[in-house]
């Protein structure tokens, strides 16, 4: 598997880089959208985030690669930031002190700190060429699913207490991180999320685009579809578009007051996954797909609002392989947004694992994993009394990125909560 890389650098205004989650779709996927004749790849792709009211009226492809559930006494939130609640700590590797910022209270106070979720479902409606109405891909059917995923309802991952953490169920990202500073933590810390659909929207989608590219507006391909496994359509779309409609999305939230800077903002897509731009013939879609990112919005006001934004779809079955489905990219945003909200929590340079040479400097929890044969954690719970199973993406542990030995999260892991998918911190790029 490889990551594609995308360029939002004409469209997102300034901040420290993250990266996105991406993925190949299967043979059965890539005989309905067909083949792209842009063979470019990136071992990372830029997010970085984007100031409010500043959102481009031309797609441009660029030719070059403390909340009010804060508890008292919270150390070490973000000075001067009005955001979700948040907590610094550092790790050194090397004589080099490498600080960091996560979501929640700190571990060490104990606490359940709560925090809102803004669902904005976004459907499609997608457009002919000449301007008719080809078909509308409804959030809906995915908006129920996610609300009853790992990601916002618990499950116990630990079953007994003999590793000296509380044997009681927890969201998925919350387990991640009580996973990461078991050694550390007051037993009755928890950072949940609490769910809600505050909006639903749809957003027309033209066949075609213009483009500015290389001094000349070229017509480009903004979306191609297919039929998935179970019946829904899924869409591949051009990034440079999506990334100006999530501007006009947030902005119009933001605005309304839907979405807020206490909150995880969620612009929940149907199926969605995003394409480049393919210099060698626009007609065609670039290479794909990106299936999510997270970022903030920011007033860049004194002091600074931030709204933390997470892009993913609810995946149907079939579109990609390796157990890539419901919400795993969901899962892999929420967890890194956990563990580096404000995307620019630096560590040293570490390789994807079995990649020499692909290389990242951030503290991206899902990236490491999605690379691995086996890197979803299927999740079964209980839906009106029906079992309905779930496919979380396993995260990297601090203590990976931070060079650990022996690590001192839970059961020594690297990974969780599959332990077996990293056993063994970072190999480092030199």
């Amino acid at each position: 598997m490889f990551r594609k890389s995308i360029c939002l650098s004409a469209l997102l205004a300034f901040g420290m880089v993250g990266s996105s989650f991406a993925q190949n779709l299967t043979d059965a996927a890539q005989a309905q959208v067909g083949t792209s004749s842009d063979s470019s790849t990136g071992a990372a792709h830029a997010i970085q985030p984007q100031l409010i009211h500043n959102v481009p009226s031309e797609l441009v492809a660029d030719d070059s690669s403390n909340g009010p559930n804060s508890i008292a006494g919270n150390p070490g939130g973000v000075a001067n930031v009005i955001s979700i609640p948040n907590f610094t700590r550092s790790f050194t590797v090397g004589g080099v002190t490498f600080p960091f910022t996560m979501v929640g209270n700190d571990p060490s106070l104990g606490h359940i700190t709560t925090v809102p979720t803004k669902i904005v479902a976004v459907s499609l409606q997608l457009l002919n060429p000449d301007g008719t109405v080809f078909d509308t891909v409804s959030a809906a059917p995915f908006v129920v699913p996610t609300l009853n995923s790992p990601d916002f309802q618990r499950f116990k991952y630990e079953h007994d207490a003999t590793s000296g953490i509380p044997a009681e169920s927890a969201q998925f990202s919350d387990a991640i991180q009580r996973a990461e500073f078991a050694s550390s933590m007051d037993p009755s810390w928890h950072t949940e999320l609490a769910p809600q659909v505050v909006d639903s929207i749809t957003i027309t989608v033209p066949k075609f685009v213009n483009v500015r590219f290389r001094g000349q507006v070229v017509q480009a391909i903004n979306y191609v579809s297919g039929i998935a496994a179970d019946g829904n359509r899924f869409v591949l779309m051009f990034n440079l578009f999506f990334n100006q409609q999530l501007g006009v999305i947030m902005n119009n939230e933001i605005d309304a007051g839907h979405v807020t800077t206490d909150a995880f903002n969620l612009p929940l897509f149907p199926n969605t996954f995003l394409f480049n731009f393919n210099p060698n013939n626009p007609l065609v879609r670039g290479s794909c797909c990106v299936l999510g990112f997270h970022t903030y919005f920011t007033d860049l006001g004194t002091p600074e609002h931030r709204w933390i934004t997470d892009y993913a779809s609810y995946i149907s079955p079939g579109i990609f392989g390796g157990g890539f489905n419901d919400v795993t990219a969901i899962s892999h945003e929420i967890a890194e947004t956990f563990n580096d909200p404000f995307v620019n929590n630096v560590t040293p340079r570490w390789q994807f694992p079995g990649e020499p040479g692909v290389c990242q400097g951030n503290l991206e929890t899902g990236d490491p994993v999605e690379v691995l044969a086996n890197a979803t954690f299927p999740v079964t719970l209980k839906n009106a009394g029906v079992p309905t199973t779930y496919n979380p993406q396993t995260e990297a542990l601090l203590q990976w990125f931070a060079q650990t030995v022996p690590s001192d999260a839970l059961h020594g892991a690297y990974s969780y909560p599959d332990l077996t998918a990293l056993t063994a911190p970072a190999t480092l790029c030199h």
